[in-house]
C-alpha cells in the first residue's frame, strides 16, 4: 500500500486540539449568549467535524476524488441545513 503515513505527533496534536474543543463545548454550555449560544456550538462542531474528517478519515492526503466527494457531502449538509432553518423561521408561534 502506497499511502500517505502520517506521524504520530500529528494525531497527538488532533487529538489535543479535539479535547481542547470538547471542553470548550462543554464550557459554553454554561454561560447565557442568547441566540449566538447555537451559532457558536455549530461553529465549534463543524471545526471538530473537519478535523476528524481530514485527519482521521484520511481526507487531508486523499484523491482529487475523495475531495469531490467530501465536498458533495459538505454541500448536502449545508442545503439541508438551509431548508431546515428556513422552516423554522416561516413558523407562527402562537
Amino acid at each position: 500500500m502506497n499511502g500517505h503515513v502520517v506521524s504520530r505527533k500529528v494525531y497527538y496534536f488532533i487529538f489535543a486540539a479535539l479535547m481542547v474543543l470538547l471542553i470548550l463545548t462543554i464550557s459554553m454550555a454554561y454561560f447565557d449568549l442568547g441566540p449566538f449560544n447555537v451559532i457558536i456550538a455549530l461553529v465549534i462542531a463543524i471545526i471538530k467535524a473537519t478535523l476528524v474528517i481530514l485527519y482521521f478519515m484520511h481526507v487531508r492526503y486523499g484523491s482529487r476524488v475523495t475531495w469531490v466527494f467530501v465536498s458533495a457531502g459538505f454541500f448536502w449538509l449545508i442545503i439541508m441545513f438551509t431548508l431546515t432553518m428556513s422552516d423554522f423561521v416561516t413558523r407562527f408561534s402562537f
